[in-house]
């Protein structure tokens, strides 16, 4: 009866599709500014395709954790290991700074609260998607401004804007041309720092509606950092509550969401009119 019941295990199982391994690991990382505490202890994957929100008040740590994940800031203790595209898994720490810029300019994204930091102000619009491409080897001029128009048009910019410059732009334009600079070279993660703040309700719920569709339809893995929880209901499929730097509650986001546990994700939630 056993082997039967080992037979029937195995023959259920064969040809099961393994779990995809992780893009990010992340193992205590923690990062303290002397006394202060920035984050504490935080572990967690992140698959390709999938989408974290870390949410918390101001001072939580949320946008120091993801300088740390992104490596615009050098963690205290605790490691952070990407699988890159030939599959191998490296610690972001011992990568070179050579490596590490390219890493930053083809792989990933970093979609910044303010858009004019993540953009060159004095450059056009096209010129901004197009510095990307010339970054992975494109040259031919024709080209990459064929894509540029292409990319314009995916975040809702009209082609005969490519010459303007972002200064020119709207604060929420000035964002979609910040998400098209960043996907244009099709990274696998990309990192988003209160992506709807500061922009008006109208224009935020543009920008979710394309940002959803971008993630879907890419298959990006992200981590985006917000206060605000109606835009980590939209776009993310788990959520972690911080508070004082450290973790207090994570999981699938409309469970936290519907059903939290921690006092503090029970607060944050309910004082919240409309999620």
């Amino acid at each position: 009866m056993a082997d039967r019941a080992t037979g029937a295990v195995a023959a259920a199982t064969e040809g099961a599709v393994p779990p995809e391994r992780a893009l990010l690991t992340v193992s205590g990382l923690t990062k303290h500014y002397g006394a202060r505490i920035g984050c504490e202890d935080v572990s967690f994957d992140l698959h390709p395709g999938e989408v974290l929100a870390i949410v918390g008040e101001s001072g939580s740590g949320k946008t120091t954790l993801l300088d740390c994940l992104a490596q615009r800031l050098a963690p205290t203790c605790g490691t952070v290991t990407y699988r890159m595209r030939d599959g191998s898994v490296r610690d972001l720490a011992t990568l070179t700074e050579a490596e590490r810029r390219l890493l930053a300019r083809t792989d990933w994204g970093f979609v910044h609260q303010n858009p004019a930091d993540g953009l060159r102000m004095t450059v056009s619009a096209g010129g901004n998607v197009g510095e990307r491409l010339m970054a992975i080897g494109h040259r031919h001029y024709g080209a990459i401004r064929d894509t540029a128009i292409d990319w314009l048009g995916r975040v809702e910019i009209a082609a005969d804007r490519i010459d303007d410059a972002p200064r020119a732009f709207s604060g929420g334009m000035r964002q979609r041309l910040q998400i098209a600079r960043n996907l244009v070279t099709a990274p696998r993660l990309v990192f988003m720092d209160e992506p709807t703040g500061g922009l008006d309700v109208s224009v935020q719920a543009r920008l979710l509606d394309l940002l959803r569709g971008l993630v879907r339809d890419m298959r990006l893995a992200a981590v985006v950092v917000t206060h605000d929880l109606a835009v980590a209901r939209l776009l993310s499929q788990r959520i972690m509550v911080m508070k004082d730097g450290r973790v207090v509650e994570e999981g699938l986001t409309d469970r936290v969401l519907d059903d939290p546990q921690h006092p503090y994700a029970q607060l944050l939630v309910s004082s919240i009119l409309t999620v």
